[in-house]
């Protein structure tokens, strides 16, 4: 199994759509990054984690889950970096692949050392657009392939059935 653990904030910062949110909306961002993750992770597969930093949000630690992503919000005290830290040990075994999405080159250090694959904000982002137009693509051709109406009508019936729906 595949996991993805996303640095909420980092990711926010880093990718220019989020970024431009963020400054008239953080909760919108974030509701709009976790959104693009359940893209992802419908695409892919892989169970994704969502971690935010508590001082962004005031409170006590909180778990959720928004579509089938996990979303994790520190304690207050707790920096994502520390939590994503700590499940990339505790998640990472023989049967499972980590992988740390952030562009913070300490935070992909530490986590590479701990077995985890690191994935920078860039990268993440040109993968999530390239789904993005594959899932696009495949509604085209779906659509494509759909026909107009469930009963197949000659191109002159059709037209005939057309005038008198619009009174002519």
């Amino acid at each position: 199994m595949d996991i993805l653990l996303v640095d909420g904030y980092n990711i926010i910062g880093a990718w220019p759509d989020l970024q431009q949110l963020k400054k008239s909306n953080l909760s919108e961002a974030r509701d709009r990054l976790i959104e693009k993750m359940a893209e992802y992770q419908a695409y892919t597969g892989y169970r994704v984690i969502v971690v935010f930093d508590a001082h962004q949000v005031k409170g006590i630690e909180k778990k959720q889950k928004n579509y089938r992503v996990e979303v994790i919000y520190t304690r207050e005290n707790e920096t994502a970096d520390e939590r994503i830290e700590k499940l990339a040990i505790s998640l990472n075994n023989i049967k499972t692949q980590v992988h740390v999405a952030t562009s913070d080159f300490t935070e992909q250090w530490a986590i590479f050392g701990q077995g985890a694959l690191r994935k920078s904000a860039r990268e993440l982002l040109n993968e999530m657009e390239s789904i993005e137009g594959r899932i696009q693509h495949k509604v085209k051709k779906i659509e494509e392939k759909k026909p107009v109406s469930k009963i197949f009508l000659p191109d002159d019936v059709l037209e005939k059935l057309e005038k008198w729906r619009r009174g002519n």
